[in-house]
């Protein structure tokens, strides 16, 4: 994937997002004003609220994961925010250990390798994310990993990846937005852990 075609899909990405954050949101309001009626008790009303919770949160997170990037920083309690709200009712536990604010672009590869590593936990675990000193290490820890060698090769390969889903979209992208900024990407896997680092 050319460097023109990443640009188009974070563009579209972008797109995609700002479209769909207002009806979710209004439907939101809409669930809120409903409640304030107090005729929406019930496991129905429940289900759509945390449904339409669950949607606004992975907007959220894709917007910065997907979307166009830039130097602009995102705060950390933005990052804290939108993690919190992603792993509600989620197997798998994120934690932010960075301080302060970092640009869009760097947030962009946390939260990709966050969902390379979600793809090695299908049973649930914890992903700790963290900075220090312009180096990113992103961690995920569970008792059983599932890890299919030939995607994770996607990360330290030159080659643009091959092969992968839309589910594994995140593998492709991952190394191509690190070379943007002139970083590599490495990796290191173990029985119960998976590093990356850029």
């Amino acid at each position: 994937m050319g460097e023109s075609n990443v640009n188009l899909a974070a563009l579209i990405g972008s797109r995609i997002c700002h479209d769909l954050i207002s009806p979710i949101g209004a439907i939101n309001n809409g669930l809120e004003l409903l409640g304030m009626g107090g005729n929406t008790q019930g496991p129905e009303m429940d289900l759509i609220s945390d449904s339409v919770g669950n949607a606004g949160a992975r907007i959220r997170f894709f917007r910065i994961a997907y979307g166009a990037a830039s130097e602009q920083p995102v705060g950390r309690a933005e990052v804290v925010g939108v993690l919190q709200d992603l792993s509600t009712g989620s197997r798998l536990v994120t934690q932010w250990a960075s301080q302060g604010s970092h640009p869009r672009s760097e947030v962009r590869l946390a939260f990709l390798a966050l969902q390379c590593c979600e793809t090695a936990m299908p049973f649930g675990g914890t992903v700790h994310l963290m900075c220090d000193a312009g180096k990113w290490m992103i961690m995920g820890t569970a008792d059983k990993l599932k890890i299919d060698t030939a995607l994770w090769s996607n990360l330290t390969s030159s080659e643009n990846a091959q092969n992968v889903t839309p589910a594994q979209v995140q593998f492709a992208l991952l190394p191509l937005y690190a070379a943007e900024l002139g970083r590599a990407v490495s990796t290191d896997i173990t029985a119960t852990n998976v590093t990356i680092r850029f």
